[in-house]
């Protein structure tokens, strides 16, 4: 089947040369003239809601409705309400009898975006209107026939959800009749600045600016980075530069500003890190170490003095055990790479006690150990949070909430 993808684009609105985008598109075409049912499958912001349109309009069905619904967007207790429709008095609130969307559509298509978000007892419903084509509404027991062309859409794994139990497998098979994923940005390098200079020229047109440009050096970071928004974030952060740069011409120094998620790679879901709760857990796995050299060169140096004293007849043994203790205790004094960074001496001579700045005691756990240590740092310094800080390894706030934590009286 021959069509003029040029064309296609161009009346919905897609942009990009990509043989990816370009195969979905054909895809699209291609499945239009049939009744079969089609899963879009791609992440948020990709431009899922175009093809649909497509599917439709190439369809037999295309002088019927066309009904666009965010699943997603409607609350459990109402979506079998706005789907199917409901009867006058089935529940509180429903004062008339009221045509869900399947009905509506009728004759159409309807297009269920965020489709892995509905609940359990909607998705029977719907697997019995793509396999009989009939539905009932809500409160009534009369079965309606609806010819309607279903097409949905997730940006999410619909087969992690039917692991989890939240999906039901008979329907996505039902709904994955033929699939159609859309790459996202990352993967459509070469299409990214087609789309920047399309939104630059649409917002030069639409706020009366001159339009934006960019240097090569600009281009190879746009072109570079992540883009966890995907089509989407990368019209918002062209609205923004339009409004905000008196700069017509935009470097990699002002475009670096806007993309604030450079080092995060695209996944569905960002993780958000605590960085106190990171300091505090790496403190403590270093009081634990420090707790298990003590225990270590402790036992070491008994062993060193039962052969001193003769308890132990073990000559051969004797400079050995000796190193030992001479190499743990040179390595006793260390540091710990990262942000935050933590730099703690153990180092002592073997005759004497270990340093009681660093003792920690077989009984305290290690909440009683950074509280001593904290004592001690702030004591040393004279009780100047700064440098008591700066020795610690941990900023000044994490110091100054650990004082009222532990509620020093300074």
């Amino acid at each position: 089947m021959e069509f003029d993808i040029i064309g296609i684009k161009q009346r919905f609105g897609i942009i990009g040369n990509d043989p990816a985008l370009d195969y979905a598109i054909h895809i699209a075409v291609q499945v239009a003239a049939t009744d079969l049912s089609v899963l879009i499958s791609g992440e948020s912001g990709v431009g899922k809601e175009s093809f649909p349109k497509i599917i439709h309009e190439f369809s037999p069905l295309k002088h019927g409705p066309y009904i666009a619904v965010n699943c997603g967007a409607i609350p459990e207790g109402t979506i079998d309400s706005e789907l199917f429709g409901h009867e006058k008095g089935s529940f509180t609130g429903a004062t008339e009898t009221r045509k869900g969307y399947f009905e509506v559509a009728d004759g159409g298509t309807i297009f269920l975006d965020e489709v892995a978000d509905l609940p359990l007892a909607t998705q029977v419903r719907l697997l019995r209107v793509l396999e009989n084509r009939e539905f009932i509404k809500v409160g009534s027991s009369k079965v309606q026939k609806t010819k309607v062309r279903v097409v949905a859409a997730s940006n999410v794994n619909i087969l992690d959800r039917i692991s989890k139990g939240k999906f039901r497998e008979d329907l996505y098979y039902r709904l994955n009749t033929v699939p159609i994923h859309i790459p996202p940005l990352r993967e459509r390098k070469e299409d990214i600045y087609l789309l920047f200079r399309k939104f630059a020229s649409d917002f030069a047109e639409k706020y009366r600016f001159p339009q934006l440009e960019m240097t090569n050096e600009a281009i190879e970071e746009l072109k570079n980075f992540l883009w966890p928004g995907n089509i989407r974030q990368l019209k918002n952060i062209t609205e923004q530069m339009s409004l905000i740069e008196k700069n017509r011409l935009i470097d990699e120094v002002t475009l670096s500003n806007y993309l604030v998620n450079k080092n995060i790679s695209s996944v569905p879901m960002l993780l958000q890190v605590d960085n106190e709760k990171t300091e505090h857990f790496e403190r403590e796995l270093v009081f634990k170490f420090l707790a298990d050299m003590k225990r270590e060169v402790s036992e070491l140096k008994s062993i060193v003095n039962q052969i001193v004293k003769g308890d132990i007849h073990a000559p051969a043994l004797q400079h050995s055990y000796i190193d030992d203790i001479k190499k743990a205790d040179s390595e006793a004094s260390f540091h710990i790479s990262g942000s935050p960074q933590y730099h703690y001496s153990t180092h002592h001579p073997l005759t004497e006690q270990l340093d009681d700045s660093i003792v920690l005691d077989d009984n305290y756990s290690l909440l009683e150990s950074e509280k001593e240590f904290i004592k001690k740092a702030l004591e040393k310094h004279g009780n100047k949070r700064k440098l008591a800080a700066e020795e610690l390894g941990i900023s000044e706030r994490t110091l100054y909430r650990k004082i009222k934590e532990y509620d020093f009286t300074y």
